[in-house]
């Protein structure tokens, strides 16, 4: 029962200060989700034992990947031309050099989990800002919360919807080699509370066509689902449970944007296509 208590509490707050950070203004998003990036790229390094022994490196690629989604976000709102992306490039190129020196009995593997973690976290967040640029009537990009809360609805609620028909009549496995506790029943629990949501949402913001907020949310279910699986195959190899213990009750970082990490971009091809063309 304490446990249970800690989860909510926990979830409750999480989920208000992304809700806070995403409406409140367009600054509080970006120091958000820009801190966001860097504990999660610190938590993924240390989760594969990288730079171990040098945290100074670590800290330095958390915060390489912190400046990306910084630098997308001013590059995207057009605060800045493409030369904001210049100090990234700069880290990219440190990143190569500095295993000259570092002596690293295998330094491929170095380059690799940088380099890998660089895509799969800061290039997820850093989506995000191409998502909540919205062009105006002048073709200005402005910043426009509505896609980005909608996405993090529905990876939300599929995952309510998969845990409470997956936890009553879940029995066909989903993925059972990777993730034993999900089922066929759970997923299709999942899509059906995300489905509904999205023609609440298509309610709330009629200018965007019933069905293709029903496409939007069941995008976002695909690839989050996909995204899930990803990570618990990251975890399962590593032989860890949870990604990090930063969340009580709730485990790592990675752990609550694990559905994200592939429903981000796959969201914004969708958006792209069907949506702003």
């Amino acid at each position: 029962m304490k446990n249970l208590i800690k989860r909510a509490l926990t979830g409750i707050i999480f989920v208000a200060i992304l809700v806070g950070a995403i409406y409140y203004h367009p600054v509080s998003f970006l120091v958000i989700f820009s801190l966001i990036t860097g504990l999660t790229l610190w938590e993924f390094y240390g989760l594969v034992k990288h730079y171990e022994e040098v945290s100074v490196k670590r800290a330095i690629s958390s915060l390489g990947g912190a400046y990306l989604f910084a630098a997308t976000f001013a590059y995207t709102n057009q605060l800045a031309g493409g030369v904001v992306f210049l100090p990234y490039l700069l880290f990219l190129i440190y990143t190569f050099v500095a295993e000259l020196y570092y002596k690293a009995p295998n330094p491929i593997n170095n380059w690799a989990f940088t380099f890998f973690a660089q895509l799969y976290c800061a290039g997820t967040f850093s989506m995000l800002n191409f998502i909540a640029a919205a062009p105006d009537a002048s073709g200005y990009a402005t910043y426009s919360p509505l896609f980005i809360m909608a996405i993090f609805i529905f990876i939300w609620l599929d995952d309510t919807g998969a845990y409470l028909v997956g936890s009553l009549i879940g029995k066909r496995k989903l993925f059972e080699c990777i993730s034993p506790k999900k089922s066929w029943e759970g997923f299709f629990g999942g899509l059906v509370a995300a489905l509904a949501a999205s023609q609440a949402l298509a309610w709330y913001a009629p200018e965007i066509s019933w069905y293709n907020w029903l496409g939007l949310s069941a995008t976002v279910v695909l690839f989050g689902t996909w995204g899930d699986l990803i990570e618990s195959l990251l975890k399962r190899t590593l032989g860890v449970k949870d990604s990090g213990n930063v969340l009580p009750g709730h485990g790592g970082m990675l752990d609550r944007f694990d559905s994200l990490m592939l429903a981000a971009p796959a969201a914004y091809i969708y958006i792209e296509l069907f949506i702003r063309n």
